[in-house]
């Protein structure tokens, strides 16, 4: 009786290859916006290529699969190197899309929601999102998953509390809009700046507003992402952490903690 000879499966090198394209290309976007080589909606389209060349990978693979579970094709080694690299390339897109269902649909973060910061948008385009004011609902969603998104309040002069502001924003690598404002017959200010998330480098506007209102210095900040229906929580996150840096900063400048 003559044993037919085993076939290598197309679908398990179709899942190899595909795979691996899908992770260079990737890993190549990722750089390259980064870098600002490649502007964030061109990245964004790319990123959707990315997640389908890495489906069709797994389907590629799960013919392959019923091929050699059923006529003994060649090819698991493709098949499993093309399983692996499509599931590492999807790994971030699930994690990014249970954020999204886990955080709300804001994108728009301020400590003031009656009167937020002035955003500088001399460099927004109308493809990026739209600036309005936050509606009861939003403000609702915001104050009760954002506690700790909350204006700080100092019993301090107002060009130490501006220095230190300046401190903590020499450590972080935003960009400023314009050059930092001096303290010298201003009674408030407000520093614009763009950052860019930390993984993606995806930009938000920031705004920094210092006020004397004769009794405390009043630091009031918001953040506010270019593009995307969800922040997954940057922009808080952003907030947050800014201000308690700068907690720390005037707390260490006076040697006490300042009063919120």
């Amino acid at each position: 009786m003559e044993i037919p000879e085993r076939q290598t499966s197309r679908a398990a090198g179709w899942s190899r290859r595909t795979g691996a394209f899908s992770a260079v290309l990737l890993l190549t976007v990722l750089v390259g916006h980064r870098y600002e080589l490649v502007e964030t909606p061109a990245f964004l389209w790319v990123l959707g290529i990315v997640a389908l060349l890495a489906a069709f990978a797994l389907l590629f693979a799960g013919f392959a699969f019923s091929r050699l579970w059923n006529f003994g094709d060649r090819g698991g080694r493709n098949l499993t190197v093309g399983t692996l690299l499509a599931l590492l390339v999807l790994v971030p897109f699930g994690i990014a899309t249970y954020w999204a269902a886990t955080y709300p649909t804001l994108r728009d973060i301020s400590t003031d929601l009656d009167d937020p910061p002035i955003l500088d948008t001399s460099t927004r385009t109308g493809d990026m999102n739209a600036l309005s004011p936050p509606t009861p609902g939003e403000r609702r969603l915001q104050t009760e998953t954002y506690p700790l998104v909350t204006g700080r309040s100092y019993n301090l002069p107002f060009d130490r509390v501006l220095e230190a502001v300046e401190t903590v924003l020499d450590r972080r690598d935003w960009q400023l809009t314009a050059p930092f404002p001096r303290a010298i017959g201003q009674s408030e200010v407000t520093i614009n700046a763009l950052a860019k998330s930390f993984i993606l480098s995806l930009p938000a506007d920031v705004a920094i507003r210092v006020t004397d209102d004769g009794d405390a210095v009043l630091v009031d900040m918001r953040s506010a992402s270019r593009y995307g229906r969800y922040d997954l929580g940057d922009n808080a996150a952003r907030i947050v952490d800014f201000l308690a840096d700068l907690d720390q900063e005037v707390a260490g400048q006076v040697g006490t903690p300042p009063a919120e």
